[in-house]
């Protein structure tokens, strides 16, 4: 009887703390974020613990930002190195991991040069600016004319530049005036790009797997088709791999399923190991050797625990195990997911691991699928409303994963009414 009313008065207890803890941090943010009510205070492998005590299976990865798992021991140990000899020199001066980490990371793209900086957005601003130097000083466009084609359903971040070709009204609404030089077309649609192409386009921006969208797919042969366009137009074709690269959808790029080579890669999220921002993109010199100095920087870009631990990143995913990896698991993902449509599930995309599943409306919005899988041990996050997302580390057992996906089967079959 006492062991019984103490651990009841211990749960009432750390049910206190993680509520108070999330309502503290709820009044005293900025509401940008609307997370789910999970405080989180230690992670391994594909698993967190919150406040509570209680073990959650994490099915996000920190939007693929956490593709090797919570405290890799490698990335670990490859940053504890690195925090006792250096952190910060500024671009002002080179530091000795500096050149081993463009080195590797370039030969990982199959290109000469990389320009690394902090966060995906950062990188996407690079590459857009990279492509209009291109465009005025290689290929003779007159300066301030230059143009980049996007996509319809496209998230590259959101910076001012970069909702200014967003369609989402969340993240474009009430943040003009908007930068000009962008002309979207529907996403998947080589003919409207064809048609769009003029004198002043100097690239194609394209997520070759739409992740924000709810991990939409373009058609097949798409990359392929519009990687012949671009060299036949002589236009560059920009590929966001922030998402979908470094391992995610079973190959290094996501651009590797049709054999495509982007001319500039675009990285983020998974390069830093979950551990710090880490981004970059990759060219070859005829493309990132318009810049000269003082034209482009970043004071903490290619900083020494950057490159310390996202040369740690490369050089794992240079052996192509977790690609295999991603793979095999990935079609048991995909196999228990569409045993799912029609039951309580209207459709899924899936490539690796990562998938986008839409709910059917009567079964519950994509929020509630996401908090009832919490309440199981299950972390997810909805898109879009009715779609959420997974994307399990690449780390992830077997076992754990069809543990994950058996909760999601029961919480879409127990509310579908059919």
């Amino acid at each position: 009887m006492t062991a019984s009313l103490t651990d009841a008065t211990t749960a009432t207890t750390e049910v206190a703390r993680s509520t108070e803890l999330y309502q503290r941090a709820e009044a005293r943010t900025a509401h940008n974020y609307h997370p789910l009510p999970v405080v989180v205070e230690h992670a391994e492998g594909a698993w967190m613990t919150d406040v509570d005590g209680k073990r959650f299976l994490d099915l996000l990865s920190g939007y693929s930002a956490l593709n090797f798992g919570h405290g890799h021991p490698g990335l670990l140990r490859a940053a504890h190195e690195q925090l006792d000899r250096l952190t910060l020199t500024s671009r002002a001066f080179v530091h000795d991991r500096f050149a081993d980490f463009c080195a590797e990371l370039g030969d990982l793209c199959g290109k000469e040069l990389v320009l690394p900086m902090n966060t995906g957005a950062e990188a996407v601003e690079t590459a857009i600016k990279v492509s209009r130097k291109w465009g005025y000083e290689v290929k003779g466009v007159t300066p301030g004319h230059a143009k980049i084609i996007v996509s319809s359903g496209n998230f590259h971040g959101r910076t001012t530049t970069i909702v200014s070709f967003s369609d989402d009204p969340d993240a474009h609404n009430g943040f003009g005036p908007f930068t000009p030089g962008f002309q979207m077309v529907p996403y998947g649609d080589l003919e409207a790009i064809e048609a769009a192409i003029d004198a002043d386009t100097v690239a194609v921006l394209i997520e070759p797997i739409q992740g924000e969208g709810g991990v939409v797919l373009p058609p097949d042969g798409f990359l392929r088709g519009l990687r012949e366009v671009c060299t036949r137009e002589n236009v560059l074709m920009v590929a966001d791999e922030i998402q979908a690269g470094l391992g995610r959808t079973g190959k290094t790029f996501a651009c590797d399923h049709e054999g495509v080579v982007p001319d500039v890669y675009v990285l983020g999220k998974a390069l830093g190991g979950g551990i710090v921002p880490v981004s970059a993109i990759a060219a070859d010199r005829d493309v990132l050797g318009v810049l000269r100095p003082g034209q482009h920087g970043s004071t903490f870009g290619g900083n020494p625990l950057a490159c310390a631990v996202g040369l740690e990143v490369v050089r794992m995913l240079a052996t192509g195990e977790h690609q295999d990896r991603a793979a095999e698991l990935g079609v048991v993902l995909r196999d228990r997911l569409e045993a799912l449509v029609g039951h309580g599930v209207l459709r899924v995309r899936t490539r690796g691991l990562w998938a986008g599943i839409d709910i059917d409306p009567a079964v519950g919005t994509g929020r509630e699928v996401c908090e009832a899988l919490m309440a199981r041990g299950v972390l997810a996050k909805d898109t879009h409303g009715s779609t959420i997302r997974l994307a399990p580390p690449l780390v992830i057992t077997a076992e754990d994963l069809a543990w994950g996906l058996d909760q999601l089967a029961e919480v879409v079959r127990a509310a579908d009414p059919a």
